[in-house]
């Protein structure tokens, strides 16, 4: 366990950068697949869910927990409030889920160029964030807190539909938008984004068993925290939201969110850029 604390140590700065990187790709990312139509087949949706290469990608190459964390924060800044909505108790629910499934990804990964041990990840990532939402979407029909049409009369029938649209997102956006994307950027970015941060890439010829991470205590704590996103998801839908907020910016507004989003983006790759220069500047001096 001493190995695995080691490869994730950052610094206070490296963490914040890792953390901002995340937050404008994915966000610019979810800002995209806003603009992408949807098709609706009787109550199945096909659509791109998410670019989640690239939170994957960021998980594994660097420290999973910020990279994760600032991936929800940026679907629900760029994704939600910038566009005139936040929904409280709901929003608490993605920040929970995404960002335990993209953790589990990226620590799952001791060797970024094993394609075999980066095609787990990324497919695990999807079916753990797919598995809980379509979990959480059933409950809340058979709890009652939320309505649902697809066969009059018989709820059991959200089970078929849901299940049907978990294979899809898995199938689909997993597949074409998170597993192929995920094993091409990995092994080529491995040892070479790492420096723009000023780290190290970490040491693949170090193992970290899963059994050392995967512990009763991790699983434990991940099944809590499923079970309070799916609550803070309950509460929301039965209309108890204590911070709801929805504002009408009209249809400019999603434009205005991929142009900041972009930005920040930009600007966080100039500063990478910059300071790896200069370092390098530094080191010649010397």
């Amino acid at each position: 366990m001493t190995q695995i604390k080691e490869r994730y140590t950052l610094t206070q700065s490296q963490k914040m950068m890792v953390f901002i990187l995340s937050m404008s790709l994915y966000g610019l990312s979810n800002m995209i697949t806003e603009l992408v139509p949807e098709v609706n087949v009787g109550p199945v949706n096909f659509s791109i869910e998410y670019f989640a290469f690239i939170p994957l990608t960021l998980c594994i190459l660097f420290h999973p927990f910020y990279a994760a964390i600032g991936a929800s924060f940026g679907e629900i800044i760029f994704g939600e409030i910038m566009l005139g909505q936040f929904s409280g108790f709901g929003e608490m629910e993605k920040l929970v889920i995404f960002t335990l499934a993209m953790y589990v990804a990226g620590i799952i990964v001791n060797n970024p160029k094993n394609r075999v041990q980066v095609g787990i990840a990324a497919v695990t990532g999807v079916v753990i964030h797919q598995f809980l939402n379509m979990v959480s979407d059933i409950a809340k029909v058979w709890i009652g807190v939320e309505d649902f049409e697809a066969v009059s009369g018989l709820p059991q029938s959200v089970v078929a539909i849901e299940g049907f649209s978990f294979l899809n997102d898995v199938l689909f956006s997993g597949i074409l938008f998170a597993l192929l994307p995920t094993l091409y950027l990995v092994p080529r970015l491995y040892g070479k984004i790492e420096p723009l941060l000023g780290m190290k890439p970490c040491d693949n010829k170090t193992k970290y068993p899963i059994s050392g991470i995967l512990k009763p205590r991790f699983i434990l704590v991940g099944v809590l925290l499923s079970a309070a996103a799916m609550g803070f998801e309950f509460l929301s839908e039965a209309g108890i939201d204590i911070f709801e907020w929805e504002a009408d910016f009209g249809s400019t507004a999603i434009w205005i969110s991929l142009a900041v989003a972009a930005v920040v983006a930009l600007i966080t790759i100039i500063v990478l850029v910059t300071g790896k220069n200069k370092a390098k500047r530094g080191m010649a001096n010397e």
